[in-house]
């Protein structure tokens, strides 16, 4: 069964507005099955593949696109480069909107041929895995609400979104759409296949790894290390590499949407605080899998529990922040004397700074690192904040800070 993807609302205004559109993203985050959907009734629709030149497009891309008419999905268009100085001339002579619809799984390969070549034409969508409003069935944004306006959102705060698996069963399930429609006996199988196409097929294809059981270690000690602050020194110290080779493969994995990282804020607060970022992986399902955690309740007792939880959260908003049109910017913060807050939400000069606990009962607390924000930088613009976690309801934790479920619909009661 399809599910509405959140994204859905902004791929068709930038497809009315611009030439071209390009959805990049993962393997397996659902661009194909996005586009099929909105266009599988109104465009032809074609499949590139690495080793068949799929109606010579490769070899004569003028020929193939005289063959087809406009709107024309191209996927993975990554395996057929050629045709973009094609599109591109294409374009020059007739601005028409939508008639390209291509999508990448590959960053680089998407990325560093199109957004030269077709500068001014083409605009580019990042998908990602679904986010929780669109598996269990809504396609509105919480966060969308509480920026708006946090005094209307705290006075009337969304209800909950209806539930089919507890918390540790998603995050270990994780947010890919086929691993979310698979039955829990073969979620183990899924992941190690799908780290096994990604480093055999989609790693070999951008850079030159030589020792692919070294690369799957790194892998792993990524995902044993997401949520944290992201030394590449102490990642190649790890590994018994050089810090360039384990920035190398990190900027790999981030290139290819596995890996995803929160700067640094720095501000010009006169104490010293951390400026390095804080890093994520992509999947909580794939950091499952490359810890050997087996089932959903042995996350309970895992050391990772908070740091998956984190990452979770993270992502959930990394999502719902790519359905505007102009994007929060996402920091993180910490300072020398180790208090910290997870992430920081910058628009329009205002602040929004969030915690993330694994939790059902945060307290005042867990919101000493927003505490020690607020008092850092007096003249900053700093709305209320939040503590997201698994509570039941939104509670009130001090005067300026609240705890809300992390599992919020994006629709408000009356």
């Amino acid at each position: 069964m399809y599910k509405e993807r959140i994204l859905t609302r902004r791929l068709k205004r930038l497809a009315d507005t611009f030439p071209a559109v390009v959805v990049a993203g993962a393997r397996q985050v659902g661009k194909s099955t996005l586009l099929r959907h909105l266009y599988a009734d109104r465009a032809d629709i074609v499949v590139f593949d690495p080793v068949v030149d799929v109606e010579n497009a490769r070899q004569d891309p003028d020929l193939f696109l005289d063959n087809h008419r406009t709107p024309l999905v191209l996927d993975e268009i990554q395996h057929a480069p050629e045709l973009v100085a094609s599109i591109k001339r294409r374009i020059d002579r007739d601005r028409r909107p939508g008639q390209y619809l291509m999508s990448g799984s590959q960053q680089w390969s998407v990325l560093a041929s199109m957004a030269e070549s077709l500068a001014g034409r083409a605009v580019f969508l990042d998908l990602e895995g679904f986010c929780l409003a669109e598996i269990r069935g809504s396609a509105h944004s919480w966060l969308a609400a509480w920026l708006d306006d946090p005094q209307a959102f705290l006075k009337a705060p969304p209800p909950r979104l209806p539930t089919d698996r507890t918390l540790y069963e998603q995050l270990w399930h994780g947010w890919l759409p086929e691993a979310d429609a698979l039955e829990p006996d073969v979620i183990p199988d899924f992941h190690a296949a799908y780290q096994r196409t990604y480093i055999e097929r989609d790693v070999r294809l951008l850079a030159d790894v030589s020792d692919w059981q070294l690369f799957g270690r790194f892998l792993r000690l990524c995902a044993a290390l997401t949520a944290q602050e992201i030394n590449r020194s102490q990642l190649g110290r790890e590994l018994g590499v050089t810090p360039q080779t384990a920035g190398r493969w990190l900027d790999m994995l981030k290139a290819t949407f596995q890996w995803f990282e929160a700067p640094a804020y720095t501000g010009n607060a006169i104490k010293r605080i951390s400026s390095k970022p804080k890093g994520y992986i992509a999947d909580t399902g794939m950091a499952c899998h490359a810890q050997a955690i087996s089932t959903p309740a042995a996350i309970g007792g895992h050391p990772l529990r908070g740091p998956l939880f984190e990452t979770a959260v993270a992502g959930e908003i990394r999502k719902h922040c790519a359905t505007f049109p102009t994007p929060p910017r996402l920091h993180h913060w910490r300072s020398a004397g180790g208090a910290e807050v997870d992430l920081l939400l910058e628009r329009d000069g205002i602040f929004y700074p969030i915690e993330i606990k694994s939790k059902s009962s945060p307290s005042r607390r867990d919101t000493s690192g927003i505490t020690a924000f607020r008092k850092s930088y007096p003249n900053l613009r700093i709305e209320k904040g939040l503590v997201i976690a698994p509570t039941p309801t939104v509670v009130q934790l001090s005067e300026k800070d609240y705890a809300i479920p992390w599992d919020l619909d994006g629709v408000q009661e009356p």
